[in-house]
């Protein structure tokens, strides 16, 4: 499939998934570690970590077979309660959705995941998806 290019904040960008090359297991989590964060199994096949925490906003990577087969990583926010209990997560957020959400709070942080994302393609780890 041909490599999409849509810009970060439009609407279209809200539709981009970001798929992982391989399956996740655990000689990959080290390689998908974000800002001293680690993955997390929450359960079977299910992975969580803090992409950007504050008292107001939060966005943590879930990484699942969400489409068919395919590793996909996407968003969740939580529920925190007392300051670090996390009592809920919402349902996976499309990537790109997730980066424009977070593009609004923080264009800085919005920048360093893309980073991130980017050297997720450069070391041919995962690859952008248009959502159909």
């Amino acid at each position: 499939m041909a490599e999409q290019e849509l810009t970060p904040g439009t609407k279209d960008f809200e539709k981009m998934i970001f798929k992982l090359n391989k399956d996740m297991d655990n000689s990959n989590i080290q390689a998908l570690e974000y800002n001293g964060n680690k993955l997390q199994e929450i359960q079977d096949d299910v992975y969580v970590m803090p992409a950007y925490v504050t008292d107001d906003f939060n966005l943590f990577f879930v990484i699942s077979k969400l489409i068919e087969d395919d590793w996909i990583v996407a968003f969740t926010q939580a529920t925190i309660e007392d300051k670090n209990e996390i009592t809920d997560l919402t349902d996976p957020i499309p990537t790109g959705k997730g980066l424009n959400m977070l593009g609004e709070q923080s264009a800085a942080d919005a920048n360093q995941l893309l980073k991130y994302f980017q050297t997720l393609v450069d070391t041919k780890r995962g690859e952008w998806r248009l959502i159909q």
